[in-house]
């Protein structure tokens, strides 16, 4: 008897789990969307914040740690050609979350390629050095790098912000980031 008597509201409540209400499963997907847009977005900045790396790189006399220099001191000071890689932490701002690891490597020919192999991939940034007053007789050099860094498979993957620094502009004889622009572009 009591069976029989709970039949009609077991078959009302097979009905309900068989079709279930179009609003709640609206919300149901919602959720799930959003639930795996925040997990995706987590992974994202997750890879993204374990590259904290600036590399300053270019060919050798490029004025790279120099830059390193003034970037972390804000003065002037006589350097000389780097045969290794220094780096430091530097504070972007005043927050002290936006911390990032500046890295001079060496621009010597026999050495540029391996130290760029082994910071690569903590790369958040690139900042290519130009010599501005030497650009016109290295020009094919200066070219040959930066194509060798732009193709690098690392690279490409993790697609760091790239900033091609024009250095030594208060020289007279210095070429123009304009004209330094069209060059590598003509050479690329």
């Amino acid at each position: 008897g009591m069976a029989g008597a709970l039949e009609p509201h077991m078959e009302t409540l097979r009905r309900e789990l068989r079709a279930p209400d179009p609003a709640v499963l609206s919300v149901l997907l919602a959720l799930i969307a959003v639930a795996i847009t925040i997990l995706l977005w987590r992974f994202v900045q997750g890879r993204r914040s374990g590259r904290r790396a600036v590399l300053l790189l270019g060919l050798c006399d490029a004025g790279k740690t120099l830059l390193f220099a003034r970037l972390l001191t804000g003065k002037y000071r006589d350097t000389q050609t780097s045969i290794t890689d220094s780096s430091a932490v530097y504070r972007v701002s005043s927050d002290k979350s936006t911390n990032v690891t500046l890295i001079d490597l060496p621009g010597h020919e026999s050495l540029r390629l391996q130290f760029l192999e082994r910071f690569k991939a903590a790369a958040r940034a690139i900042v290519f050095v130009v010599d501005s007053v030497a650009f016109q007789r290295e020009v094919k050099d200066v070219a040959e790098f930066l194509y060798q860094v732009l193709i690098d498979s690392t690279v490409l993957k993790n697609a760091p912000a790239l900033l091609i620094a024009c250095n030594k502009q208060d020289v007279t004889m210095a070429k123009s980031a304009k004209l330094i622009q069209q060059q590598l572009e003509k050479e690329l």
